[in-house]
């Protein structure tokens, strides 16, 4: 089985080679490259191809959200783990936008690290809760100025706020007692229904109108 490429992407040495360290000892995962800014992770993922971006987002020269906008316009296929101290609310948000398909604190458990590594590739999304709640606060204002529209069903509902904690199906389907199959229906009804391509982009958009709340 091949193993999943990883380009790890921090302007700390230390951070930087901390992390790539720890993925290197994963049976399944191999670290193709490091960048100590954005610009360099762009030349980079032209050259190396990888399967996931670990992402910084504050760094000198290019940040990590205008590097992933660069990316995603050449690579599509390349998918984003943002790693951020939280230091700027605005570039979580940014990081939505360019893309991200996970979020973690630079002090998360190894295993966190790696769980969010496995989901992103098999095309899942990750969202810690505590950057969930900071989404929530920045669109509660937004939130109040729209009555939210009834489109989802009341199990849509009891799905999409499990998404929002960052669950998978499997867990999903043990809490709501349905089978896993079944939670596959809600999430793609979800994504029709909201017109949106992943689980991220459906928690930030239910977020946005209002259709849920953490």
């Amino acid at each position: 089985m091949s193993k999943i490429r990883i380009l790890v992407v921090d302007d700390h040495p230390v951070v930087r080679e901390g992390i790539a360290s720890m993925l290197e000892r994963q049976s399944d995962m191999e670290v193709i490259g490091e960048a100590d800014n954005g610009a360099v992770a762009v030349e980079k993922c032209l050259v190396n191809s990888p399967d996931i971006v670990l992402m910084d987002l504050r760094m000198p020269t290019m940040d990590g959200v205008e590097a992933m906008r660069r990316i995603s316009e050449k690579q599509p296929d390349v998918r984003f783990i943002v790693l951020t101290t939280f230091d700027n609310d605005d570039y979580i948000f940014k990081g939505i936008e360019a893309g991200a398909r996970a979020y973690l604190l630079k002090d998360a458990p190894r295993e966190e690290l790696f769980r969010a590594v496995r989901a992103v590739h098999r095309g899942e999304s990750l969202i810690n809760p505590s950057v969930a709640s900071k989404v929530l606060n920045r669109f509660a204002v937004l939130s109040k100025q729209a009555q939210p529209p009834e489109l989802l069903s009341e199990r849509e509902m009891e799905v999409l706020r499990l998404m929002a904690t960052g669950a998978a199906n499997k867990t999903i389907a043990a809490q709501l007692c349905i089978s896993e199959s079944t939670v596959k229906t809600h999430v793609q009804s979800i994504f029709q229904k909201l017109d949106v391509n992943d689980r991220t982009e459906a928690v930030t958009h239910a977020l946005q109108r209002g259709i849920i709340t953490l």
